[in-house]
């Protein structure tokens, strides 16, 4: 890890809050990365992970035709390219889109994340999307596109009270290389925020990000988050409830194939009473890829009438695909309602066995059954967002299941 920090020392002396993020630096320094006797990381290949060969980023202009597409349903389109923001197209009454360059991020938040605080101290600026009070504002596309070596975006949302928006963040590109993005949301009274990231690197990419949304007194979040790139791609979506009636929904898929590793880990924080936290996570794994589910639902001592439910299914599609489930309930109060439940398993025989009898294919009933998959993840979103996901997800699978 020397030669990455030796180098990252060089990457941010021109940048604002230099001081700050050398010490970053420093404290990443002398705790290190993460190791597998950790038990939040025990699933991971940490000592596969080549941190030294990952240097400065590299410029790779990679815009698939779904892209396109999806800019022709959004409002406010942000080109960020290695974290940088290089363009912001269009523009809504009441919605504020730009970056931050000014040193104004917490840090002492991610003091136990190696990773995250790598982030604080090596993200050029903060992508920022802000929506006043009281507007329902459309839709805004921000699409990432990461080159080869290190990158760090960071993003921060801000919603005033009884505003909406809906964002779609994609990312694109990333052959060999390494990203690790950390984004916070802040959803005020009443206020409602869609959001949808949709993870189509390359396989040889290294992705560890990390977002956290507060959410205040009746606020509501939606949160979908659909991985099909990368060779190691881990996901952890935290969410502070902070107000009665604040509600959470997470729901995270994945599709696996190759050597790939999908891990997926949660934390839902309720702080007070009458909050309501969902979570759904499907995931299908191909070939030799793994994939790992820890989900955390924690309920503190006072927070009366809270429901949160968790639940996690995985899809085996070879005899050497493996999956890992693990959820977990932290509980400090009685008056509440909590469930979760998670299965493991390869398609059913009996669905496959209708099909057929009525002239599907097996190639072709197993296609349909795994698309069938997904398809619930995917009708939670806008309806032109789905369908244009859904034909590049269609597209996948019919490239696993060959």
């Amino acid at each position: 890890m020397e030669t990455f920090l030796n180098s990252a020392r060089n990457r941010i002396s021109g940048l604002p809050g230099f001081v700050e993020r050398e010490q970053l630096l420093e404290t990443v320094r002398r705790q290190g990365l993460p190791t597998t006797s950790d038990e939040v990381w025990r699933y991971a290949p940490l000592a596969q992970f080549p941190i030294d060969d990952f240097g400065s980023p590299e410029s790779e202009d990679i815009s698939p035709s779904f892209i396109q597409e999806l800019t022709q349903h959004a409002e406010i389109v942000v080109r960020v390219e290695n974290g940088v923001c290089v363009n912001v197209a269009g523009a809504m009454s009441g919605v504020a889109v730009g970056h931050v360059d000014s040193w104004s991020v917490n840090a002492t938040e991610y003091i136990d994340d190696s990773f995250a605080l790598l982030n604080t101290s090596l993200h050029h600026h903060v992508v920022s999307i802000d929506v006043d009070a009281d507007v329902n504002a459309g839709s805004i596309l921000v699409i990432h596109h990461i080159g080869r070596g290190a990158s760090f975006p960071r993003t921060r949302v801000t919603l005033g009270r009884s505003a909406s928006v809906t964002v779609i963040e994609v990312w694109v590109g990333g052959r060999d290389a390494f990203v690790a993005p950390v984004s916070e949301y802040h959803i005020g009274d009443n206020a409602q925020l869609t959001y949808a990231t949709y993870q189509r690197l390359d396989t040889s990419a290294w992705h560890v990000s990390r977002t956290t949304a507060r959410i205040e007194r009746s606020g509501r979040m939606h949160q979908s988050v659909l991985s099909l790139g990368g060779h190691y791609d881990r996901a952890r979506n935290d969410a502070e409830l902070l107000g009665p009636g604040a509600e959470n929904q997470l729901w995270t898929t994945f599709l696996g194939s190759g050597d790939q590793i999908h891990d997926l880990r949660s934390h839902q924080l309720h702080q007070v009473g009458r909050t309501t936290s969902v979570l759904l996570s499907k995931g299908a794994a191909a070939d030799q890829s793994r994939s790992v589910y820890t989900g955390l639902i924690e309920i503190e001592r006072g927070a009366r009438r809270t429901d949160a439910r968790q639940t996690n299914h995985n899809l085996l599609l070879s005899p050497q695909a493996h999956a890992d489930s693990v959820p977990n309930l932290d509980i400090r109060e009685n008056d509440v309602t909590c469930a979760h439940a998670s299965s493991v398993g390869p398609l059913d025989e009996m669905q496959r066995w209708y099909l057929e009898s009525r002239g599907v294919s097996r190639h072709e009933a197993e296609r349909l059954m795994i698309e069938g998959f997904f398809k619930e993840m995917l009708d939670v979103l806008p309806v032109q967002v789905a369908r244009v996901f859904e034909a590049d997800i269609t597209e996948r699978v019919r490239e696993v299941v060959a």
